[in-house]
């Protein structure tokens, strides 16, 4: 597909790859913003778009990539 407002990959794209291969999972950005958080894909993180481009701009090449399937826990303060 090519850039543009009507690519479904949103404003910026991170490709994930494990062991030198594509797994066809992708962070990427949406201007759906009620897509956001649920099972709408095969696997993808959606984000804001605004939040996309500033991620994309700050993570190096080749950085690794931790999903959490829930929310971590706040640390506890003593």
């Amino acid at each position: 597909m090519e850039p543009g407002i009507a690519n479904t990959l949103g404003a910026r794209a991170l490709y994930i790859f494990q062991g030198g291969k594509d797994t066809l999972y992708r962070l990427h950005g949406t201007p759906e913003w009620a897509s956001i958080g649920k099972a709408t894909s095969s696997g993808c993180v959606r984000l804001v778009n605004q939040n996309m481009i500033d991620l994309h701009e700050r993570v190096p090449y080749h950085a690794p990539i931790v999903v959490h399937q829930k929310a971590l826990e706040p640390p506890q303060t003593a």
